[in-house]
């Protein structure tokens, strides 16, 4: 069935998220992921239990959050989150917190995320200000995009999770060629769920009427694990979910740039991403070679001077 694992925004609400990833979900295992919206007309806190899962905090948009704690042990504690004005500037401040820890997410106005999987092991607390957030630039020309390594094993040491931020401007391909990873081959492929969480937005510069509708579009389709299809118009707050098969590209709209953050986990006992290119399509990474970067990027703080 086309479509059936994505989810357009609020499809997934509940408890006070606009949306909840986790095992409730039929054939999903290993990853987990929410969005809150705090302050304003909303509550301006949301709780989160204690349950047998790592999570990673990332602000989406807003001035400050406080995350307030307790661990497995009883231990309290307590971390202030710098915010930003939007995921398209820069990197946000992040916070992991193990398993077994409960949480109360608290901001007068902002959006955050919850990146979870579901782990016994156990990693101490970590704070990751938004000025040591890895960054890179991947791909090249109409392919270039940029990329916050907040909980790869660049970033925060967690068990399970690795997860990343895409920043893909209006015109480029993103995650692309199409690949996998839902074979274990060691040393060249892993098996990895994972989640696309997506924003979309105006592109920086542009002079858009009112009723701008910016949107992008993302696909993903079968491979032996599984069948697939999915072939979705996405915009601010919609989820995919590919528990298999090769997924790609994400095409941003000429006008309108793309953010996903993903997440991912699976089986596996070690914490790595390994993937296989589709063969028809793998050939095209050797074409960046002789392609400029796109000049646009990085995306910075500063939305008027990008460079």
């Amino acid at each position: 069935m086309i479509n059936e694992w994505f989810y357009p925004r609020g499809e997934l609400a509940r408890d006070g998220f606009e949306s909840v990833v986790d095992s409730t979900l039929p054939g999903w295992a290993h990853t987990g992921f929410r969005a809150a919206t705090l302050g304003g007309d909303q509550p301006s806190s949301v709780e989160l239990a204690a349950e047998a899962v790592e999570r990673v905090f990332v602000p989406l948009a807003g001035e400050s959050f406080t995350v307030d704690y307790v661990l497995a042990d009883g231990t309290t504690g307590s971390q202030e989150l710098a915010g930003r004005t939007s995921v398209f500037h820069g990197p946000a401040d992040c916070l992991y917190l193990p398993t077994g820890t409960s949480a109360t997410v608290t901001s007068a106005s902002g959006r955050i995320s919850v990146s979870e999987a579901p782990t016994t092991e156990t990693r101490p607390v970590q704070h990751l200000p938004a000025a040591e957030v890895p960054v890179e630039l991947r791909g090249s020309g109409i392919s270039s995009r940029q990329v916050h390594n907040f909980a790869t094993p660049a970033g925060l040491d967690c068990v399970k999770i690795i997860a990343c931020e895409v920043i893909t401007p209006g015109g480029n391909w993103s995650s692309y060629p199409p690949h996998k990873h839902d074979e274990a081959i060691a040393g060249s492929e892993s098996r990895l769920e994972e989640i696309y969480y997506f924003e979309t937005a105006v592109s920086r510069a542009s002079n858009a009427p009112t009723e701008a509708d910016p949107f992008s579009l993302f696909s993903t389709y079968s491979s032996a694990a599984g069948e697939i299809t999915t072939s979705a118009t996405v915009r601010t707050g919609d989820i995919a979910l590919v528990p298999y098969g090769y997924h790609g590209p994400l095409a941003a709209a000429p006008g309108y740039d793309n953010y996903y953050l993903n997440v991912m986990a699976g089986p596996d006992d070690e914490r790595i991403w390994l993937i296989s290119d589709d063969p028809a399509h793998g050939w095209v990474r050797e074409e960046w070679n002789d392609l400029e970067f796109d000049s646009r990027l990085p995306y910075t703080v500063d939305e008027q001077n990008p460079a």
